[in-house]
């Protein structure tokens, strides 16, 4: 049994095409690879996406589990764990990632890359968030770095097969 997970671009150009890219690419893992384990991340319009596209297919394909990999909230009580399993059968807060603050999606996506055989991407390799001011008082701009686009090195990296839907 293998494992895939998924991460991409906040903001995506959804449209029937990447649906059914998606869709594709996800089934074709499913009964070619023996994928049977899927996880996600949040925040993004892409995670959305795969969330519908995998529920949709575990209609067809009972055996597949949703795992939602926390970035946030290391303990959670038992009304918000009912409430995350009413849309994924697990979900977990990977001990390493305690105090990781801002790095917390980074070690997240790390974390869910290192379980996975698999990534399944929406990865624009031209792509750059906006700029942003270092602070309320310095008013000098600085280009911060696509989450993204480290998620997609680090795959590389530990040579997972990537399939990059966008």
């Amino acid at each position: 049994m293998c494992t895939c997970c998924f991460f991409g671009h906040r903001k995506i150009n959804e449209t029937p095409e990447l649906t059914e890219r998606l869709t594709k690419a996800i089934e074709n893992l499913i009964l070619a690879k023996d994928v049977n384990t899927f996880l996600f991340g949040s925040k993004s319009e892409f995670d959305r996406l795969c969330h519908k596209v995998v529920t949709t297919l575990k209609e067809k394909h009972p055996h597949i589990k949703r795992i939602y990999v926390r970035a946030a909230y290391a303990d959670i009580d038992d009304s918000y764990t009912k409430y995350l399993l009413e849309s994924y059968e697990e979900t977990y807060y990977p001990e390493k990632m305690r105090g990781a603050g801002k790095a917390s999606y980074v070690e997240r996506n790390q974390e869910m890359i290192n379980q996975s055989n698999f990534c399944i991407i929406y990865y624009d390799k031209n792509y750059l968030p906006p700029r942003r001011k270092n602070s309320r008082r310095d008013l000098t701009d600085y280009q911060p770095k696509s989450g993204s686009k480290v998620a997609y090195d680090y795959a590389v990296k530990k040579g997972n097969e990537i399939i990059n839907v966008m």
